[in-house]
């Protein structure tokens, strides 16, 4: 039985009535158009055509899609992402599918993210026989309105890492999370309470990047849903409160090749094989562009900045979390780098994009990682820092575009539709903020 067959089956056992065909736009923000599902053999029919071919939308309504005289595009499904939407009705049930995005002629279109990380992952099979897995540990803030001005929105507990209740008030919210995502095929592994009041950790089992960069997208509209639900708001905004650690998403990743692990050699130090180094080397040297796609918002470099565990140092390290990478201790299989800097604003198809791009072209090019910095690098001294060499990220959203706009590898990763329209996009929310008039100016300047 096919794939699609094996859906029509599930529908049709089922009581399925709505079937919704979802995608992305350029910023990483879910899309979709819903498809009622008709009755009887003739419905069945209907649907099976539409998985089979795809359906018609509109793309000039899209962020960073294309003009209004080329507007019509096709949504084609992959039918293996098929899942019922657990936060829906059970009766006369709502499920959704995963869409790679075409253009009429039947060519994947240059501007879907999705294609953009099938495409490099595509040539990292070709030319080493490779496959890229991404473990992302996204972490968001719980809300609720604050009783004493009911248009703001305030942690909903005052819980700390790990805490228990009373002070974790959100343990039944994370239980219907995790039960929400396991019903929509979430390998789950631990759920905790995070470092700030209100904010929570919830991870799951690592994958292959395309089915990981869907599973962070699922995972964002699910816990929006279930807070929803719970009457209350969640929100993965990297720096919501001034003072509190912000919501970062560490990446751990890895690559093999020929079916094996291609970072663990038990003979080299550190255990860390060549093309580990290579990678990490990759990623340094990149990262300074890399940030305007994994911290994509101004709010982004409100999170970026030193204190408050913030990964904004070039280096790595074993173990040592004031790096910007760090290798886990665990090795054989497990053997992995963890990029820490990303956030989860980001749109996790480019962002996996570019740090594979980033990561290959230091295997490529052979380049030498510095060694570990081994040393607390938050305590250090400017002039300690410039000592070993270790450079920090953008300051700031301007900056990491600019970066982005002088690396050619990256873009060349990105593509040239998604790459001009990602940075035309971003200069004018730059442009926006920085002519934006905010509150602590008001209050600071208008004594003059």
């Amino acid at each position: 039985m096919s794939d699609i067959e094996k859906v029509i089956q599930f529908v049709k056992e089922n009581g399925v009535k709505f079937l919704r065909f979802q995608f992305v736009d350029i910023l990483g923000f879910p899309k979709n158009v819903a498809y009622p599902i008709k009755e009887g053999e003739k419905g069945l029919d209907e649907l099976r055509d539409i998985l089979e071919n795809g359906v018609y939308f509109d793309g000039s309504s899209i962020a960073g899609f294309v003009g209004i005289q080329e507007s019509d595009m096709i949504l084609k499904p992959d039918v293996s992402t098929f899942s019922v939407l657990p936060w829906r009705p059970n009766e006369k049930c709502v499920a959704r599918v995963i869409c790679d995005v075409y253009r009429t002629e039947g060519k994947p279109f240059e501007g879907d993210p999705r294609s953009c990380l099938k495409k490099i992952l595509d040539e990292l099979k070709e030319e080493m026989n490779g496959e890229y897995f991404v473990g992302p540990e996204p972490e968001f803030f719980i809300l609720k309105r604050d009783p004493h001005n009911p248009h703001k929105w305030v942690p909903a507990d005052d819980g700390g890492y790990f805490d228990v209740e009373p002070l974790d008030e959100a343990p039944d919210i994370r239980r219907d999370i995790v039960l929400a995502l396991e019903n929509l095929g979430f390998h789950v592994e631990a759920s905790h309470h995070e470092v700030a009041p209100g904010q929570h950790e919830v991870d799951f089992k690592f994958d292959n990047a395309l089915k990981t960069a869907d599973s962070v997208v699922t995972f964002k509209t699910t816990i929006k849903a279930i807070a929803y639900k719970h009457g209350l708001k969640a929100t993965f905004m990297p720096k919501p409160f001034f003072g509190m650690n912000g919501n970062g998403m560490h990446c751990h990743q890895s690559v093999w090749l020929n079916g094996e692990p291609s970072f663990y050699d038990p003979d080299a130090k550190y255990q860390l094989s060549e093309t580990c180094m290579q990678y990490i080397a990759g990623i340094l040297n990149h990262a300074k562009a890399i940030v305007a796609i994994t911290n994509p918002t101004v709010n982004s470099y409100k999170r970026l900045v030193p204190g408050y565990e913030a990964p904004v140092n070039i280096a790595w390290a074993n173990k040592n979390r004031s790096a910007i990478i760090r290798v886990p201790a665990a090795r054989g299989k497990g053997t992995r780098i963890e990029f820490r800097a990303p956030d989860p604003t980001c749109n996790p198809y480019l962002a996996f994009t570019v740090m594979l791009a980033a990561g290959l072209d230091g295997i490529k090019k052979k380049m030498e990682a510095p060694e570990p910095v081994e040393k607390n690098i938050f305590k250090m001294s400017e002039e300690e820092k410039k000592q070993l060499g270790i450079e920090s990220v953008p300051s700031n959203l301007k900056e990491a575009l600019d970066e982005l706009e002088c690396d050619e590898v990256l873009q060349k990763a990105l593509g040239n539709h998604i790459y001009e329209n990602f940075m035309e996009i971003k200069r004018e929310e730059w442009d926006g903020f920085r002519t934006s008039i905010t509150n602590w100016e008001l209050d600071n300047y208008l004594i003059y």
